[in-house]
């Protein structure tokens, strides 16, 4: 009986006529990269509107800010170095819009998280008409801003209803924003219920990520209702707090609109916040670099607490 030799040679090589599969290595290179490409082109737009309306701008507010420069102005630019920050730590103007800026956001922040923790602590319990009360209380955070700031304007004026609920009682008509001491209270009072839609339903979210086994296990520990808020709730929803309270802080130093709207800055600068001066500066007296250099540093500084808000916060986790 014959006996057939196969040499590794015969193995090897594929029929004639056919190409050798490739390996599977490359099969798997050729893939991700296909892949990768039809990831590159859904990202592209919105890359391309990242950088040219938002990167662009503000690398060209930076150079600026280095500048002297007028629109109205021929000569273009003028480069001074930074003279304009240097201008800024005399300035009465830009320390007392700080001032304000930094009065602003401590009465609105700490008002607006405890209400708005508490209020997710009362929706986080089944009751009849539980989802009409979130859905209410949330719809002022889908209102524009500036629509919310023109009805409190038409509520704060002599013939409006907080002074029509006023004289129920027989109380004096108040100006409300006419007055510098009760102008930013009355603007605080007008974005707190405003924002307090929003934080709800982000610390709703966080107060339903806890897992309810811990709750269980304090209640069979004998935990009251006090010492399950403060070692059970508050550490699981802190990651979340800590996003609410960053957030807000970003939110409120930029604060324009609803000084625009309401107060324009008056009565006597008691309502200029720094990004109402950068306003002013830029397309009233169009000094662009002095607005630039404003910016910035209103950037640093919000982003300087915000990372102190954090650490302070999450720090305690540790």
């Amino acid at each position: 009986m014959a006996t057939t030799v196969i040499l590794p040679s015969d193995v090897d090589s594929p029929p004639a006529g056919r190409t050798p599969p490739e390996p599977g290595g490359v099969r798997k290179r050729r893939r991700w990269s296909r892949t990768a490409l039809i990831g590159l082109l859904f990202v592209l737009p919105a890359g391309l509107y990242i950088v040219i309306f938002q990167l662009v701008p503000v690398l060209y507010g930076l150079v600026l800010s280095f500048t002297k420069y007028s629109p109205l102005s021929r000569s273009g630019p003028v480069f001074t170095g930074i003279e304009n920050y240097t201008d800024l730590l005399s300035d009465a103007d830009f320390g007392s819009a700080l001032l304000v800026t930094g009065r602003y956001v401590l009465q609105v922040l700490p008002i607006t998280v405890i209400l708005a923790l508490g209020l997710a602590i009362l929706v986080n319990r089944p009751f009849k008409g539980v989802g009409l009360f979130r859905s209410a209380l949330y719809v002022p955070h889908i209102v524009s801003l500036t629509a919310v700031s023109m009805v409190w304007l038409w509520m704060y004026s002599q013939t409006g209803l907080f002074n029509e609920v006023l004289g129920w009682f027989g109380a004096p008509a108040q100006s409300w924003l006419l007055d510098s001491d009760s102008a930013l209270n009355a603007v605080s009072a007008m974005r707190i219920w405003k924002a307090l839609g929003s934080n709800m339903v982000l610390l709703l979210a966080g107060l339903q990520s806890i897992p309810r086994d811990l709750y269980e296990a304090a209640r069979v520990d004998g935990a009251g209702r006090w010492a399950t808020f403060r070692y059970v709730t508050l550490p699981g929803l802190r990651p979340m707090l800590v996003y609410v309270i960053a957030m807000d802080i970003i939110y409120l130093a930029q604060g324009f609109a609803e000084i625009y709207v309401l107060t324009q800055g008056g009565p006597l600068g008691s309502t200029t916040t720094v990004n109402y001066l950068i306003y002013t500066e830029a397309f009233q007296y169009n000094s662009m670099g002095s607005a630039s250099a404003m910016a910035f540093v209103l950037f640093a500084l919000i982003i300087g607490f915000s990372l102190l808000t954090i650490r302070g916060v999450m720090g305690r986790n540790r």
